[in-house]
């Protein structure tokens, strides 16, 4: 894809929340390493899909990317423009083209607003919207997300987990934004709700021209919203590419895990899987280990995982592993072929 279709570019983004001591002279003594130094880049009318357990640093990258979170280092560019010291006026601005789905759809929503309130807040804060044109908006977005504008006066313990998150896509999509960060959008629901709020997001997408940033640990539910699919373990990512690619040909080994435990609905192919159990818990992001984050579990480490942070480099064509092994097998591919060039 070339630059001119580029809306959003993260480099080196860092997140580091310190840990302090003491009551009254408080002194930083450490830092928890939520997000460390990760980049990636995002396409007009793509999803990236960032995955990983619990702990990984996902949501902190959205909220960092977003501006609710303040980052420790790096640069977040959105649409060409460097989103760093930002003042409440241009911060303002930038929330009418990039807005956020939350995780839970409950706790996201206003219990004492009614669902047109909810809808309409964004508007009463960033446009002059007459009282009839607002309320003409409200109706159309709740089309736009399959609901009933009757349900315009329910209150948000009135409805369904379903329908309360089609509300929290109505409010994201309030000020015409071009770029969504999805926050596990669909991990609160039924999965016959989650398949149903997915297709609504893809829909959307085509409908609006929208760009997603599809922040979930389920890798099933990424596979089938993803254009490419990026991996995070510890605050770092550890694998970037093509989302046919990686669940053909995963290379890095947590995410080989990671798909080994993914269940498959044939039970001849789920018997003849080979299983991949990874031992130990996830390290604390407070004292990561020394070398490669994932060493401490990996079932294939050996010495110079344990001393050398890998940095992600690109194995092939668009695919991108931080990996110590893969990183030294695609070498000697390459200067197998050199030489097999060089022969001819």
């Amino acid at each position: 894809m070339s630059d001119e279709t580029l809306i959003l570019k993260v480099e080196n983004l860092q997140v580091h929340f310190p840990i302090t001591r003491g009551i009254v002279l408080q002194r930083q003594v450490g830092s928890v390493k939520a997000v460390d130094g990760i980049g990636f880049s995002i396409h007009r009318g793509e999803t990236l899909g960032l995955v990983g357990e619990s702990g990984s640093g996902k949501t902190t990258t959205g909220l960092a990317i977003a501006q609710l979170v303040k980052s420790t280092g790096g640069q977040v560019w959105f649409e060409g423009r460097l989103l760093e010291g930002l003042d409440q006026s241009e911060r303002r601005a930038l929330y009418q083209h990039m807005q956020m789905i939350f995780q839970d759809p409950y706790a996201s929503l206003n219990p004492r607003m009614t669902i047109g309130n909810v809808i309409a807040d964004p508007l009463r804060v960033h446009s002059e919207m007459g009282s009839h044109a607002l309320k003409d908006r409200v109706r159309e977005l709740l089309e736009n997300v399959r609901l009933d504008p009757a349900l315009v006066n329910r209150y948000p313990h009135q409805l369904s987990g379903g329908q309360r998150q089609r509300v929290g896509v109505a409010r994201s999509l309030a000020l015409g934004p071009s770029f969504i960060i999805c926050d596990e959008p669909v991990s609160a629901l039924d999965v016959s709700v989650q398949a149903q709020i997915l297709n609504l997001l893809e829909d959307l997408q085509r409908e609006l021209n929208l760009t997603y940033l599809f922040i979930s640990h389920d890798l099933a539910v990424v596979r089938h919203i993803s254009n490419r699919v990026a991996v995070m373990y510890l605050g770092k990512i550890v694998e970037l590419t093509d989302s046919d690619q990686l669940y053909a040909e995963p290379r890095h080994p947590y995410t080989q895990a990671l798909l080994a435990a993914v269940h498959t609905p044939n039970p001849r192919v789920e018997r003849q899987r080979q299983r991949v159990v990874l031992s130990g818990d996830l390290p604390s992001p407070a004292n990561p280990p020394v070398g490669c984050n994932f060493c401490t579990r990996c079932p294939v480490a050996v010495d110079i995982c344990f001393e050398v942070k890998p940095d992600l480099h690109e194995s092939s064509a668009g695919h991108w592993v931080a990996c110590h092994l893969v990183e030294q097998e695609y070498a000697g591919l390459r200067s197998q072929d050199e030489e097999v060039i060089d022969i001819g």
